[in-house]
């Protein structure tokens, strides 16, 4: 029996997205699933999902350039980890593992990478799926004193001696995960059973920079939006469903009164007892939801008729 990281048929693998090597994990059949997380995960964040969804789908979940054992480019961030190479990333993960009609679930960070991806690429997908997404909608409100005043982390991950600080001693790498973890999850304690686990991927050498480069490279971006407001853009046509934890303290549940802007066809709930991870501290309710929003995809999709055709 195949018990990769302890869930049964669970393969790893790995892919040249353009230059980069991404790791990721794979499980199930049926309509292709990619999952894409946010900070401070890596694959493992979904794991309590993966064996669930893996039962109808393909689930594939990658971890991002700078995170777990995918490649760490060299260079600044803002040339070698901006979004746009992230959505690129996710581009090379989907052509490399030739999908068609892929379902995106995405989270956090996670969601700013699906939703340029939905842009670029709409007829490759089937639909998104989102937990506590950021989103252009949020506009201004990143400088709301009640978000800075819980996204401090953001400004610290870009200090230039933090990663190396954090990495040279464990016991200061966990503390710094278990608090962030903790703080944003529901109910405090959630992630203790993979937490040596979390301070391990952590540790691989250039894992902590690697993720923090993110924050550096999407400064100028939040920036913007603090200063500017929301910006119009077109909306969003693939369908979309969003699952926001009531508990959440970075990304507020009022910020979902935005998404009907840039979605155009939008499924909005906020769930209760959890927090920033909906995923992982409600996984058996995750997984239905978005159980059922691909499901619902499908019975959406008109069949093909083309070998009909005369």
């Amino acid at each position: 029996m195949d018990m990769a990281h302890g869930i049964e048929g669970l393969a790893d693998g790995f892919v040249d997205a353009g230059g980069v090597q991404l790791h990721y994990v794979r499980c199930g059949q049926g309509a292709p699933l990619v999952l894409i997380h946010g900070w401070p995960e890596f694959w493992r964040t979904w794991r309590k999902i993966i064996p669930l969804l893996a039962r109808h789908h393909d689930v594939i979940a990658y971890d991002l350039r700078g995170f777990g054992e995918s490649g760490k480019p060299a260079g600044e961030a803002s040339e070698s980890y901006s979004l746009d190479l992230h959505i690129a990333d996710l581009a090379g993960l989907i052509d490399g593992l030739e999908l068609e009609g892929v379902g995106l679930v995405s989270h956090d960070s996670g969601a700013n990478i699906a939703q340029g991806y939905a842009r670029r690429e709409p007829a490759r997908l089937s639909g998104l799926f989102f937990f506590d997404c950021p989103y252009p909608g949020i506009g201004d409100r990143w400088a709301d004193p009640r978000v800075i005043r819980e996204s401090w982390y953001q400004y610290f991950n870009q200090l230039p001696w933090v990663a190396e600080w954090l990495s040279s001693d464990r016991a200061s790498c966990r503390r710094y995960l278990k608090h962030c973890l903790d703080h944003w999850s529901h109910a405090p304690g959630a992630f203790d059973e993979d937490l040596e686990a979390w301070v391990d991927s952590y540790l691989r050498p250039g894992n902590l920079q690697g993720s923090f480069n993110w924050y550096k490279a999407m400064q100028p971006y939040r920036e913007r939006l603090m200063r500017e407001g929301p910006p119009s853009l077109s909306r969003i046509e693939t369908p979309a469903c969003v699952r926001w934890g009531a508990s959440d303290p970075v990304l507020l549940p009022e910020f979902t009164d935005r998404l009907g802007d840039y979605f155009s066809d939008v499924d909005v709930a906020i769930v209760e007892n959890a927090g920033h991870f909906v995923a992982f501290e409600r996984p058996d309710y995750a997984a239905a939801e978005i159980l059922q929003f691909f499901d619902k995809r499908k019975q959406a999709t008109p069949p093909d008729r083309s070998e009909d055709l005369p």
